[in-house]
Formats: C-alpha cells, sequence, structure tokens
C-alpha cells in the first residue's frame, strides 16, 4: 500500500476506535410502581444538545413484520425506523381487515385471507394504533423511531441502549398502557464516556 493511503487508513482506523472509546450502553429496567418488570416499553435516547445521528436502518436488525395468527398481532409492540416498510402477512385462518386512525399514519388493508400478505409505508415518527374491523380485540402498535438509540423492554422490563455518545441526554419511555403526559415518562441522564450505565425507572402502567 502507498504511504499516503496506508497514513489514511491509519488515520481512520484510530478514529474510529477513538469515537467507540467514547461510546457507553444504557440499561434501562421499566417496572411499575409495585416493582414489577413492565414488557413492551419502549426507551429512546436523544443529545439534549443535538448532534447524534437521528436515523439508519442498519441498527434495525429485526424483521419489520406484524404477523397475524391466532387472532392476535405479533408483535404486541413493533419498532421500526423513519421510511420502514412493514409487511402484514396473515397467517389465521379466518380474514383480516387492518386500519389505523393515527395521526402518524392513517391507512387501511381491507379485506384478505390466509397466506396472503399486504405491506405499508411508515414514513412519519409516531405512534401507529393498529386494529381489526373485524376482531375488535386485535390491537397492536408500530413504534416508528425517528432515531437509532432505541430499544423495547422484554419480559424482564429491560432495554439497552448501546453506542450512546457521552454527555446529556433526555431519555423518554412509551408503553401502551403508561398513564402520563403524551403517552410517555421523560428524564435527563448524563452519559459517561465508556461503560455500562443501570438504571431503574417506575412507571404508571
Amino acid at each position: 500500500m502507498p504511504p499516503a493511503r496506508l497514513c489514511l487508513a491509519s488515520l481512520l482506523a484510530f478514529t474510529l476506535s477513538a469515537v467507540a472509546a467514547q461510546a457507553a450502553d444504557l440499561q434501562i429496567t421499566v417496572t411499575n410502581m409495585a416493582g414489577a418488570p413492565v414488557r413492551d416499553a419502549v426507551v429512546t435516547a436523544k443529545p439534549s444538545a443535538g448532534g447524534w445521528a437521528v436515523n439508519s436502518r442498519t441498527a434495525f436488525t429485526w424483521n419489520y413484520e406484524m404477523v397475524q395468527h391466532n387472532i392476535i398481532f405479533d408483535p404486541h409492540v413493533l419498532v421500526v425506523p423513519t421510511g420502514a416498510e412493514v409487511t402484514f402477512p396473515n397467517r389465521d385462518k379466518v380474514r383480516h381487515h387492518v386500519y389505523s386512525f393515527s395521526p402518524a399514519k392513517t391507512f387501511e388493508i381491507k379485506l384478505y385471507g390466509r397466506e396472503e400478505n399486504r405491506k405499508v409505508l411508515f414514513d412519519k415518527a409516531g405512534v401507529v394504533s393498529l386494529g381489526c374491523n373485524i376482531h375488535d380485540g386485535m390491537i397492536a402498535y408500530v413504534f416508528v423511531s425517528d432515531t437509532v438509540h432505541v430499544a423495547k423492554t422484554g419480559a424482564d422490563g429491560v432495554a439497552v441502549l448501546r453506542g450512546l455518545p457521552a454527555g446529556a441526554a433526555r431519555v423518554a419511555i412509551w408503553q401502551p398502557k403508561l398513564r402520563a403526559p403524551g403517552g410517555q415518562k421523560v428524564q435527563s441522564v448524563t452519559l459517561p464516556a465508556q461503560g455500562l450505565m443501570r438504571q431503574t425507572v417506575a412507571v404508571n402502567v
């Protein structure tokens, strides 16, 4: 490799390693007011003063899919980036009619049957509530995120946001049953330059 390219490659490697060394992970444990874990809570982090990456599909490694089976939507809460195209496969023996009146995305998928599939583009950040005109008990949510720093809690109530830059940040927690202004709880944190920061947040659900 020519000396100039070698120097450039070395500089790039050094810069990337320096950036990685200044990134921290944030572990949020979400509980109810009695201390029990809360699942399906979406945790996002954004810098208080701006400057982080806004969006990148490379950070979302799961399928953008809302399956219908056993007369339910699965998953109950699906997290996708702004601009994602979500598929709605029907794996039930009955037909479904999917709709939403949410400001972030209003749409209607008219009746379609078993092993059929439909797609919807989610081009605006926000929470999209889903329903079925045929089965009133079918309810789910698509959380359309405008940040790559997002994670969803599992049955243990834990969500981990990885690779966060150091400094002041705004952490927001949303969950379908959360009772708070705007449907979310927001708090400020100061992230370290590296390592793992743990916090437990109780929410009213």
